[in-house]
């Protein structure tokens, strides 16, 4: 039998060999997976003996690995935003710079519920979660708000047009006791006919360019295309929610969307070319790269 650093070592090197970007964090997540502890008892103890069934569950994690598929996927979760969403191919695999959306919204709720708290009966802030693949944002912001005892007053819905990923999304809900305050619906970016407009609206859509998508590595190719395809220029998706956005905004709403970081002046002509009397503005991430454009109406508060 091998002890913890022996078989660390040398999945290392067969994932290094394999073309893994980050063979020694994947081989560390593997083994701690296999081992059933975390990440940290598995540097902090490299002399430990171990197990014939425990080191047989590594060697299939590096196989798969091997073979290109996401460690997340081997896993079975990704950590986002403080929390562990359950993932598999059903749904894209959340990024860490989807963190910055759940943090701009989570700011822009609590400042209209300081500018304008909501009476007891009267109707709630209402959020929309477009295109929710997995549940991370709908999820995160939840729970976040729930930490600040303010989610019995925002409303939030989460659509996607996959069934596969809706289920994943109410199964993290579930998971984080969050599904009684979240609604799920199966359509096409928003619901044909918004009768309550929203006051905010999210969206992580695909904005990965049609001929860059087989470029990506080989880990991409193991998530639906569809969360990943934008397009001719990647953004397809987030022009038809523009469209989309007069009758789904309320007059004071705003829409914050995740982008490439080479999107920017390109949304803002978008804008510009399908909407009059609107404005947008780019977030930067913690790279100080184009992030999030936030769209409003012009004289909006913002």
């Amino acid at each position: 039998m091998a002890t913890v650093d022996e078989l660390l070592r040398a999945g290392v090197e067969r994932l290094r060999l394999s073309g893994s970007e980050t063979p020694r964090l994947d081989a560390e997540l593997l083994l701690a997976r296999a081992l059933g502890v975390d990440r940290t008892t598995v540097l902090a103890h490299p002399e430990v003996i171990v197990g014939d069934g425990q080191a047989a569950a590594f060697e299939g994690h590096l196989v798969r690995r091997e073979a290109g598929e996401p460690v997340a996927y081997i896993r079975g979760f990704k950590e986002f935003y403080g929390l562990a969403f359950a993932v598999d191919p059903r749904a894209l695999i959340p990024r860490p710079e989807t963190e910055l959306i759940v943090e701009l919204a989570e700011r822009e709720v609590m400042a209209r519920l300081i500018a304008a708290p909501r009476q007891t009966g009267s109707a709630r802030l209402r959020v929309a979660d477009v295109g929710t693949g997995c549940g991370t944002i709908a999820v995160a912001l939840a729970a976040s708000l729930r930490r600040r005892q303010s989610l019995a007053e925002v409303e939030i819905l989460a659509t996607d047009t996959s069934s596969g990923a809706l289920d994943l999304a109410r199964e993290n809900a579930v998971g984080h006791g969050v599904a009684d305050n979240l609604r799920f619906a199966e359509v096409d970016l928003l619901p044909p006919v918004v009768s309550f407009p929203f006051d905010i609206v999210l969206a992580n859509l695909p904005y990965v360019p049609s001929a860059a998508v087989d470029t990506l590595p080989v880990a991409a190719s193991f998530e639906p295309r569809i969360a990943l395809d934008g397009g001719a220029d990647g953004l397809a998706y987030v022009g038809r929610l523009i469209d989309r956005l007069p009758d789904a905004l309320n007059t004071d709403g705003v829409a914050l969307l995740e982008i490439g970081s080479d999107q920017g002046d390109a949304v803002g002509a978008l804008l510009a070319e399908h909407l009059t009397g609107w404005r947008s503005s780019i977030e930067r991430d913690l790279a100080g790269q184009p992030r999030v454009a936030r769209i409003e109406r012009d004289g909006a508060h913002g």
